[in-house]
């Protein structure tokens, strides 16, 4: 099981459970977390408010440890994570 719990405090909750909703559930995030999913930090930065921006180390951390890579890091794997099973 993932564990984004011990990345709670690190970031505001909204990513997180955001993060959460898209690991377990598929579902669609908002501009800047699937900009963050897609390895797109141009549109990541255009994106993000103050809190997502300096929250950004500990969510790629989130990302590289807790998440698998079949659901992130290009369009495509985004794109076929969020397909409907």
């Amino acid at each position: 099981m993932f564990d984004f719990e011990k990345y709670r405090g690190k970031m505001p909750d909204l990513l997180l459970e955001a993060l959460q909703r898209y690991v377990m559930e598929h579902c669609h995030t908002g501009s800047f977390l699937h900009s963050v999913l897609t390895n797109n930090l141009l549109m990541a930065v255009s994106h993000g408010d103050d809190d997502s921006l300096a929250s950004l180390r500990e969510i790629i951390r989130l990302l590289v440890n807790e998440v698998p890579s079949e659901c992130w890091g290009t369009e495509s794997k985004v794109k076929e994570w969020l397909k409907p099973k």
